[in-house]
């Protein structure tokens, strides 16, 4: 018979190896998108819509998906749902039309529904001390953009696009093979047949989860976005080529998802709030600074013109995403250590919720983005949209948990002096 620590060590590199082949599969519209929307001609609003289709439905799925898992358990999930996703990823390599690439997103997304499963099925099998880094290892497994960076473009180039979605096909049905030969069922870890659909989502009425979800919505749904969007971003800012174009994206990819792990063991320490509260502040100063367009000033001098030239070159764009990557990577732990704090008993029905408005970020944004490219022709006003979402973030933690923290204080310290009230306490909204 097993034993507990082989059980654990089983469950957790299984389940992020899994995680890291639905993330890969997930956004590879990124890739083979490009020469989709050659081919078919797409405006950049259109390719923003198809590389983000798949976005919809792991966001979508994710809050019954995690609602499974707390009853089930997440071997049989886990593996189910890698089965569903074989043969539409296999389909996407015969699709001719538009529309086809569009539906059969929308079934290969529930791949990106995994977090969901994993994450829940992942942190009952550690203690609360240990499931910062446990589930910061899990989510490291985002880090399957960089994978799709490395590998679609190399098959593009040799097969053709087509080979993508035959060789993650196959990988899939492989992965869902292995899932559930090793790794293990625990039977506790399930929610009693007794409680009903609507006491699973009674923490839905908790203002903390939302809060959450807002925080998760750019952490997770920005670099979602951004994975989507940044080889397309080079190759237009910078004249890449489609290789080199993905292979510096990694460098905002890579990172961001493998130092989840460590974002966790932070959290651990020093605390969700600490950690959260400082990733949305490097985000913003960074976010400002990737904002501003590249401008070509003319400016009268006495001796006549002189001419300047504003923007960021490729190096300081790519340092600068290199940061926000990190922050955001920390970001992505810290907001499920809240999670397992404050609901521990609920896990996948709050972390179901909290990432299906994550993975709707990672919807909305680069529709968004391409809207916003088809209106104003300037590249960077993607980055000003994400800093928008950062200052909302910002001010929803300042007044929720900072200024709350503030107001404990002086109530402990009122209290301590002998004064007789306090002001009333800020409430959560």
């Amino acid at each position: 018979m097993a034993s507990q620590h082989y059980k654990q060590l089983s469950v957790l590199t299984l389940s992020t190896t899994a995680f890291t082949l639905c993330f890969a599969v997930w956004v590879m519209f990124a890739i083979i998108g490009i020469p989709i929307k050659a081919e078919l001609g797409l405006t950049e609003t259109q390719f923003g819509l198809l590389a983000s289709t798949p976005v919809l439905t792991g966001a979508l799925s994710r809050l019954p998906l995690g609602m499974l898992t707390d009853r089930y358990g997440g071997r049989l999930v886990f593996t189910v749902l890698l089965l569903s996703t074989v043969v539409p990823i296999w389909l996407i390599s015969e699709a001719t039309a538009y529309w086809h690439f569009l539906v059969l997103g929308l079934f290969v997304g529930l791949a990106g529904g995994s977090f969901a499963v994993g994450i829940a099925y992942t942190a009952r099998w550690f203690s609360k001390a240990r499931q910062g880094l446990a589930m910061g290892i899990f989510g490291a497994g985002n880090a399957g953009a960089a994978i799709t960076k490395f590998v679609a473009p190399s098959l593009v180039v040799a097969f053709g696009w087509q080979m993508v979605p035959r060789v993650y096909a196959v990988a899939m049905l492989v992965m869902a093979v292995v899932f559930w030969l090793f790794t293990f069922t625990d039977k506790s870890h399930q929610l009693s047949a007794n409680v009903s659909l609507k006491q699973q989502l009674a923490p839905l009425k908790d203002a903390r989860v939302w809060r959450y979800c807002q925080y998760y919505s750019i952490v997770f749904g920005g670099y979602v976005a951004l994975s989507l969007w940044l080889t397309k971003y080079y190759i237009s800012e910078y004249g890449l080529s489609i290789q080199t174009a993905a292979l510096i994206a990694t460098v905002f990819i890579l990172p961001s998802g493998v130092i989840r792990a460590l974002g966790g063991w932070l959290s651990d320490r020093f605390g969700a709030h600490s950690v959260t509260w400082w990733v949305m502040w490097t985000a913003w100063i960074c976010l400002f600074l990737l904002s501003y367009p590249r401008t070509d000033m003319t400016v009268q001098t006495v001796d006549g013109t002189a001419e300047f030239a504003l923007g960021l070159n490729v190096w300081a764009f790519t340092a600068l995403l290199f940061v926000v990557g990190i922050a955001w990577g920390f970001g992505k732990a810290s907001v499920f250590k809240y999670i397992a704090n404050d609901f521990p008993n609920d896990i996948g029905v709050v972390s179901g919720i909290v990432g299906l408005f994550g993975g709707l970020g990672g919807f909305l944004l680069p529709v968004l983005f391409g809207v916003l490219l088809d209106v104003t022709g300037i590249n960077s006003s993607i980055f000003m949209l994400l800093y928008g979402v950062t200052c909302v973030s910002l001010l929803w933690m300042y007044f929720a948990e900072v200024r709350r923290s503030d107001y404990f204080t002086r109530s402990v310290s009122g209290i301590e002096a002998g004064k007789d009230s306090v002001p009333a306490p800020i409430t959560d909204r």
